[in-house]
């Protein structure tokens, strides 16, 4: 009788099959960016998928520790609709966490896992070109204000040239949600974004989006309600029914977006499960919510 070990190998085969020679993007963020052990068992796993012939692009975002960072240095974070006001020292800040500190930490624990690594920002080749997203209106005690963002941006072009570059060299690429403007400004984008903009740019099979939840719980107080798998067409009636809420709201529209958009599916995970990835793409029940486009 075949054992454990052999039948986890077994199940995982046809999947390695189909997913050969395919790009998939990983969206880091969440528990998982303060938790070396959590950061050290995904980048174990993303070296994996390159070892079996997967392409893997890992986006990663890093609020909590810009906040920190801000906060060390006697500076306020200010968030409109869940964007960061960037002021001139924020924009300075954000790029020092972002591309000096964990772009390069992530590159070094791929190179410990036996990867190559390489750190890249979207400024570098002009691979992601965005504009500022400017003034948004809010509402305060029941009036409206204009609030100037400063240098949070929108992406306008992705040009994939260098990943593929990388990635044809079997080499990872990191990348640091920083984009920049016509003028060579730098613009700081929602990671979350980010991840789905290369995606959908990349032609990816696979958006992994890491998150500090199991997926979409039909009632929250209860994570045995994990819903495995959702249409896009069922993505705004669920949003409807209060199922889909809060946090999760922008994360499941960015993820119906990159579907429509041509990516084949979305995976929505918690990055604090031990080895999430490959449970979530080797393993027939997975582990977290899966967004797909129903053709039938």
């Amino acid at each position: 009788m075949t054992g454990k070990r052999e039948n986890v190998l077994i199940e995982a085969l046809p999947y390695i099959r189909d997913f050969y020679g395919s790009v998939m993007v990983i969206k880091v963020g969440g528990h998982a960016m303060v938790n070396p052990s959590v950061m050290s068992d995904i980048i174990q796993d993303v070296v994996l998928l390159r070892f079996v012939g997967i392409h893997p692009v890992i986006v990663h975002g890093g609020g909590p520790e810009i906040t920190e960072k801000m906060e060390r240095m006697g500076k306020k974070p200010e968030f409109v609709g869940g964007l960061r006001i960037t002021d001139d020292e924020t924009m300075e800040i954000a790029r020092m966490v972002l591309v000096g500190n964990i772009n390069t930490k992530i590159v070094s624990l791929i190179g410990k896992h036996g990867g190559k690594g390489v750190g890249l920002s979207g400024k570098d080749g002009k691979m992601i070109m965005a504009k500022r997203k400017g003034t948004q209106k809010i509402m305060i005690e029941d009036v409206e204000h204009d609030v100037d963002l400063g240098w949070v941006g929108e992406t306008e072009i992705i040009n994939p040239e260098l990943i593929n570059i990388v990635t044809a060299n079997d080499y990872i690429p990191v990348i640091s949600p920083i984009a920049m403007d016509a003028e060579g400004n730098a613009l700081n984008i929602n990671a979350d974004t980010v991840a789905g903009d290369l995606a959908d740019a990349l032609h990816a099979k696979k958006l992994i989006l890491m998150t500090d939840v199991p997926g979409v719980l039909r009632d929250q107080s209860d994570t045995s309600s994990r819903i495995s798998r959702i249409s896009v067409d069922d993505v705004e009636p669920l949003i409807e029914e209060g199922v889909i809420g809060g946090g999760m709201i922008p994360k499941m529209r960015s993820a119906k977006a990159s579907v429509i958009g041509g990516v084949e599916r979305v995976h929505i995970i918690d990055g604090s499960v031990s080895h999430s990835v490959l449970l979530e793409l080797f393993t027939d029940k997975g582990i977290g919510t899966m967004v797909y486009q129903d053709t039938e």
